[in-house]
């Protein structure tokens, strides 16, 4: 007999920070939880047709055949808990999150499962002390219908669920619900640019000695989250005034100011220690990354360093893919900065029409900032992308003008590594200043050792100077530090050149399929898995090749090639492409 399926509203609320309340007063928690419980939640889900499911030691979980019930029942358990909440002091107040979807669910008994409850859960979990967040659906059927604003958070990641989910945060629309407001300083406004703070990390080892090396491991994290200009990172001093103190997070991002916190826990077994970290925007309690990592304490500095490596080459790519959503959703009064944003969001896209979007919001930024280093090195970097993969016929005028805002980049933002290293790829293309660009990516690296891209244009850069085994090194070290990347099939196409150059035609091709999983239209590594089946005398598959890359470039011809990457390539690897092409059967002219 199949499963017996409803549609209905799920509401998930739990109590934030019960853990903190329980540990400071177990018996005094519990009591008024019961007592919110007894006297005005639960009457309020019964006076608004709503079921509870089941109840959660520390939420509840409960159901409604209307979803405008549901949001209205939210909204006024809400105002209730904040009203009971005028004279009680801050550490004792209990305050609910709330999640509501509307979904599918499987009903078994008086219990009810399935991914439309997993999603109230998340949603949740996503919700502030006092707030309510609900799914699109949810918005879609009560937005008409209640006097409520929505806020639109963008679509989050969330665990378990293989889709992203669109989020809403519900406030009225005259004094939207901010119930953290009704004791606590005002926040700190936030800079004008991505804020963190790295909270000490706990020790959950009870070893004293463990300690030290958590918190000189925060401290190194710190120092090299400040190396990176783009982001305002709370000083050490600050951050650990929280030491041993139970926090929320969004408690913290009011105080210290901050948009985003990086937190986690140390944890020691015989002679390992296991080091979890997650980062977490303040403003919508999401979970952006989060990961852990494993190590002997044999060698206490090396692990130290080897953390602090991955969280940063992790982090650091999250951060700007959080930073460009957060650009996307904003309506007016951009900022050069924000600009960029939505202009490095199109660059991703890795597409003609990618880099025919992001130059005029180039422009613009520029326009605002006219020695905006970031913009002005992108811009560069977007031109050098159109002439090297034949997007477009560039006039000498605009190579000219991609060049003087890649030179004064290069000039103006000699401290910051992310302007430096796509300035020396626009040179190394436009130009075939391979020497300049070399020298600004050493000084990329020595700003942030843990730039990912530094070290991916490191391995390109390489390689144009005919040193294949250095470019092999740098580029793995990239791919380590950012195995996520949303330029993923740079890293792994750089690879696979590199491999090509040293006549290893396997592993080249091996890692050409890998970049071509990512990105299938990707031109320099179909030509290179190309030239890898014709070297290996699979003359099949090169044919095939040969028939797809024309697909994708119809003008593909030997003579363009050769015209438009020597001086770029050195010539031994311009040799080896060549050979391989005519062996495949690519046209000549």
């Amino acid at each position: 007999m199949p499963p017996v399926r409803r549609l209905t509203a799920i509401l998930a609320a739990d109590v934030a920070g019960y853990s903190r309340l329980m540990g400071a007063d177990e018996e005094g928690t519990h009591e008024r939880l019961q007592a919110h419980l007894r006297e005005l939640v639960n009457p309020k889900i019964a006076e608004h047709r709503g079921r509870i499911v089941k109840n959660t030691g520390d939420g509840l979980l409960a159901e409604f055949a209307s979803v405008v019930d549901a949001v209205r029942c939210a909204v006024e358990v809400q105002r209730g808990i904040a009203e009971r909440h005028v004279d009680v002091p801050l550490e004792k107040r209990i305050e609910l999150r709330i999640g509501i979807n509307l979904g599918d669910v499987i009903a078994e008994g008086e219990d009810i499962f399935g991914d439309g409850v997993n999603v109230a859960a998340r949603l949740e979990a996503l919700a502030e002390p006092g707030g309510i967040c609900v799914s699109r659906m949810v918005r879609d059927n009560v937005r008409d219908k209640l006097d409520y604003a929505f806020e639109d958070l963008g679509e989050q990641e969330v665990k378990n669920i293989a889709r992203p989910v669109r989020v809403y945060r519900v406030g009225d629309r005259d004094a939207p619900l901010e119930p953290l407001l009704l004791g606590p300083p005002s926040p700190l406004t936030l800079p004008d640019k991505p804020s963190i703070a790295v909270l000490p990390f706990q020790n959950m080892s009870g070893d004293p000695e463990q300690e030290y090396f958590a918190d000189g491991m925060v401290e190194e994290i710190t120092t090299a989250l400040s190396r990176i200009p783009w982001l305002f990172v709370i000083a050490r001093n600050s951050s650990f005034t929280y030491k041993g103190r139970p926090v929320d997070v969004k408690q913290v991002g009011c105080e210290l100011g901050v948009r985003y916190v990086l937190e986690g826990s140390v944890r020691k077994a015989a002679d390992r220690v296991r080091i979890t970290g997650q980062l977490v925007d303040t403003t919508t309690n999401a979970h952006i990354w989060a990961d852990r990592c494993d190590g002997a304490l044999s060698d206490m500095f090396e692990l130290q360093d080897h953390v602090t490596s991955s969280v940063i080459g992790a982090i650091e790519p999250r951060l700007r893919l959080s930073e460009i959503e957060r650009a996307s959703r904003k309506q007016s009064d951009l900022s050069a900065y924000d600009l960029y944003l939505r202009a490095l969001a199109q660059v991703h896209r890795y597409s003609q029409e990618g880099m025919r979007d992001a130059i005029p919001l180039l422009r613009r930024a520029l326009a605002i900032d006219p020695v905006y280093a970031p913009a002005g090195a992108m811009f560069g970097f977007c031109r050098a992308l159109q002439r090297g993969r034949g997007w477009e016929a560039l006039s000498e005028t605009e190579i000219a003008e991609a060049l003087q805002l890649s030179r004064q980049a290069l000039d103006v933002g000699k401290d910051d590594p992310d302007a430096l290293w796509m300035a020396a790829d626009a040179i190394s293309i436009l130009a075939h200043d391979h020497a300049r660009a070399a020298g600004a990516i050493d000084r990329a690296l020595k700003l942030n050792p843990n730039s990912a891209h530094a070290w991916m244009a490191k391995g390109w850069i390489a390689c144009c100077q005919n040193q294949p085994r250095p470019a092999i090194e740098a580029l793995m070290r990239g791919v380590r530090l950012s195995p996520l990347d949303p330029l993923g099939y740079f890293f792994k196409g750089g690879l696979a050149l590199a491999h090509l150059a040293i006549g290893q035609y396997q592993e080249a091709l091996e890692w050409a399929d890998l970049c071509f999983r990512e990105y299938p239209r990707y031109m320099p590594v179909l030509r290179i898995k190309v030239v890898c089946y014709a070297h290996l005398g699979q003359t099949d598959e090169a044919g095939k090749a040969v028939k797809q890359l024309l697909a994708v470039d119809p003008k593909s011809t030997i003579a363009r090639f050769t015209t438009n990457l020597t001086g770029y390539y050195p010539p031994s690897i311009v040799d080896v492409f060549v050979e391989g092409l005519r062996k495949a059967g690519m046209p000549e002219e």
